[in-house]
């Protein structure tokens, strides 16, 4: 944003306020990317929906989607597989750039790695993880970039 591209943020699980104080423990104001952010805790919250939310959007925006298991949440939805494909069609045609928070797999705890991987991603419902260009892994203060 800082760039003059814009950011969106797709949850349930913060609120508005969450979000300001995120902006604040990042040294930065809310208010002064009212017009380039988007926060939404829509219960809506589908590959459609955010499609029609991004149509506008500036190219090189970054969205987040936290998380990705959220967007299986409502069967009336088209399945994950089918969502995924949509935002990566769409953010190929609009330029806009996707990040999806993924819950991990309770196993990984039992695993005595130190970072979880691919195959630890938690799947309710069959998703082809190769349609993601990057994978970014953290767990207690370490990090692991794939891709």
């Amino acid at each position: 944003m800082k760039r003059a591209d814009g950011g969106a943020f797709f949850t349930l699980e913060y609120t508005e306020r969450d979000i300001v104080e995120r902006f604040g423990a990042l040294g930065a104001e809310a208010t002064r990317h009212a017009g380039r952010f988007v926060f939404d805790s829509s219960d809506e919250i589908c590959a459609d929906h955010i499609v029609r939310a991004l149509s506008a959007v500036p190219r090189g925006t970054l969205a987040v989607v936290d998380y990705l298991q959220l967007l299986d949440q409502k069967r009336i939805n088209p399945d994950l597989m089918e969502q995924v494909q949509s935002l990566r069609r769409f953010g190929g045609r609009k330029g806009v750039i996707f990040v999806f928070i993924s819950q991990i797999d309770r196993s990984f705890d039992l695993s005595g790695r130190s970072l979880p991987d691919i195959g630890d991603v938690r799947l309710p419902n069959p998703l082809d993880l190769s349609l993601f260009n990057k994978h970014c892994f953290l767990h207690n203060g370490d990090i692991r970039f794939h891709g």
